[in-house]
């Protein structure tokens, strides 16, 4: 069974900077790309970033590029996403979800696409 757990959230400054965690078992690590979502009050749930090891593949979206790291260690299953230089309008939910990794082209924001999802961990940034 595919288990994706975030963690890591906080309450952080504006300009402040945090690290999210997502932890995966289950499945065969290397079959799989992981991407980073986030879901703000009363807003629909959005991309934010995805890495696939296979072909060294990172994505970020534009409100994100230049502050958001993603990055993995397979020995340990683990993905990360370091936030730098967070904004109020950064505060949100923040999901992991595990995708195959054979899809090609725009993949990484289509959440239908995704197998599996983490619980979620909350990014609370206070202005």
């Amino acid at each position: 069974e595919v288990q994706l757990q975030a963690s890591g959230g906080g309450l952080v400054q504006a300009g402040g900077s945090l690290r999210l965690s997502c932890a995966a078992s289950g499945f065969t690590f290397a079959n799989y790309a992981i991407g980073w979502f986030r879901q703000a009050p009363g807003k629909e749930r959005e991309g934010v970033s995805c890495i696939r090891d296979s072909d060294d593949t990172t994505y970020y979206e534009d409100y994100v590029k230049g502050r958001f790291t993603i990055s993995s260690d397979n020995a340990k299953n683990m993905v990360y996403l370091q936030m730098n230089d967070l904004k109020p309008e950064d505060t949100a939910v923040y999901y992991c979800a595990a995708i195959r990794s054979y899809y090609t082209g725009t993949w990484c924001n289509l959440q239908w696409l995704y197998d599996a999802w983490g619980q979620g961990t909350l990014v609370t940034v206070s202005s």
